[in-house]
């Protein structure tokens, strides 16, 4: 089985040929991040704009680099969102055309659901597992119980992580992309050196908030005399791990109530790429009893060889997808999870 995977959801341009053994045939990846650095984020009509002019070469090149032809494909599968809308749209029509030239079936895959499965193309680990899923526009726990079954333990209130780090970056002066930015600033600097709050932190359930915390580096900042800059990044990531550290607590003995035998963590989106963070995340882990599984930094952030593998995992299921689907800005995984409290709001 070989599935072609189109990612255009956000500011990378992505696709790649994945096949049923597990194996990645291509991987093709374009970074927008030169045109959007100038404007201290991504711009969507620029994304878009960018998408267009390049998704019909990379998914030629990727197609080449997996050393088939497009009849040898089994299944074309596309980004349907969330996202940016105008991305989507591109990849997603594209791949209904494709799909629809070549006689093949269309999965249309929920990009959260591309970084939920990816641990199963990288380690091959059954369900269920805990997953973190961090990144710039999304910050959640979620229980993944199978293919299209997911419970969500916890989400953000108000800010993402990787959206917390990016204006904290913005703030300290070290422009677009923030994340890697703080992460080596950080490295310079004494967490202790400057008090931040730990948002949550003690709080029932499993959700999540970064508003306040980046509030906060805002008044440090703003103090006189200022603090080191160093310190003041290596503080705020200190702080983020604290949170994430005592949210995954929470998270593993909830799952664990539901499935005893839990054995699994993994972690996926952008922000895991961030090594401090892996390093407290494996320690909570560990102090949970679960195995951590933190696929390569580069199936971690945006790519396509998540949606093709995602694409393999619903073929088998038998779950694909007419032409006329709709791209959406929104898909939460578990559409139930709206309608539940957030467990630590006040009442």
């Amino acid at each position: 089985m070989r599935v072609l995977g189109i990612e255009t959801s956000c500011d990378e341009t992505a696709a790649a040929v994945v096949d049923g053994d597990r194996r990645i045939l291509s991987n093709c990846v374009l970074s927008q991040i030169d045109d959007h650095r100038p404007y201290g984020g991504v711009v969507p009509e620029i994304a878009a704009r960018s998408h267009v002019e390049h998704i019909d070469g990379l998914i030629a090149r990727a197609v080449a680099e997996a050393g088939i032809d497009f009849a040898d494909l089994d299944a074309v599968a596309a980004t349907a969102g969330p996202g940016l809308i105008g991305g989507v749209i591109v990849g997603l029509v594209t791949g209904k055309a494709l799909a629809a030239a070549l006689q093949k079936p269309l999965v249309a895959v929920n990009h959260l659901e591309g970084h939920a499965l990816t641990a199963r193309l990288t380690d091959d680990i059954a369900f269920p597992y805990l997953l973190l899923l961090v990144s710039g526009g999304h910050c959640q726990l979620l229980l993944v119980n199978g293919v299209g079954d997911y419970s969500r333990l916890g989400t953000t209130i108000d800010d993402a992580v990787g959206e917390a780090f990016d204006k904290t970056a913005k703030m300290l002066g070290l422009g677009y992309p923030g994340g890697p930015a703080v992460e080596a600033l950080a490295a310079r600097g004494q967490p202790d050196a400057l008090p931040l709050p730990r948002p949550m932190l003690g709080r029932p359930g499993c959700d999540f908030s970064f508003s306040g915390l980046k509030t906060a580096v805002r008044h440090a900042l703003d103090a006189d005399p200022a603090p080191n800059s160093a310190d003041v990044a290596a503080a705020f990531q200190g702080a983020v791990g604290d949170c994430l550290a005592d949210r995954l607590n929470h998270a593993a003995a909830t799952a664990r109530d539901r499935h005893p035998d839990l054995r699994h963590l993994v972690i996926a989106g952008g922000v895991a790429a961030n090594g401090y963070l892996r390093r407290r995340i494996a320690d909570a882990a560990s102090a949970a009893g679960l195995n951590l599984i933190a696929p390569p930094p580069n199936l971690c952030t945006d790519n396509a060889a998540m949606i093709a593998w995602a694409g393999v995992e619903r073929l088998r299921a038998g779950l694909t997808d007419p032409l006329d689907t709709p791209a959406r800005a929104r898909w939460p995984l578990d559409p139930d999870a709206a309608q539940r409290p957030f467990a630590g709001a006040k009442a």
